[in-house]
């Protein structure tokens, strides 16, 4: 029996999925043309606070929040005709949850390269 490491299934979901930079996110985001969804733990956000306009779907709750018909996806008015842009602390995670939606049958699914880390320095305002 053959068990794969994180890393391994990381590097499968990256040449499946879209990977964008931090500036082509936030150029979709000031325009409006994508859902941005942050899926790190709550503690995380309390820790390091948050992107603002994003939504929060914990990475263990994203493919229940995420169907059109979820009390989330109608309560927070996320628009899943838009684009939706994952991001995660580094990456990982992200990439991950992108491939996971490519298969539930989402189109328009990206994640963003080195996540909030990176999100932080390029240009998106952080909220506490």
């Amino acid at each position: 029996m053959t068990i794969k490491s994180s890393q391994i299934l990381v590097s499968e979901a990256l040449n499946v999925v879209k990977t964008i930079s931090p500036e082509e996110a936030l150029k979709l985001a000031n325009d409006n043309k994508c859902n941005l969804i942050d899926i790190r733990d709550a503690v995380e956000l309390q820790r390091l606070g948050r992107i603002e306009n994003s939504h929060h779907i914990s990475r263990g709750l994203l493919e229940f929040s995420i169907h059109p018909e979820s009390a989330f996806v109608q309560k927070n008015k996320i628009d899943l005709n838009k684009d939706i842009v994952l991001f995660c602390a580094a990456g990982g995670r992200s990439a991950l949850a992108a491939k996971t939606l490519k298969e539930m049958g989402f189109k328009n699914v990206s994640h963003v390269e080195g996540g909030f880390g990176l999100m932080k320095e390029s240009g998106f305002k952080v909220i506490e």
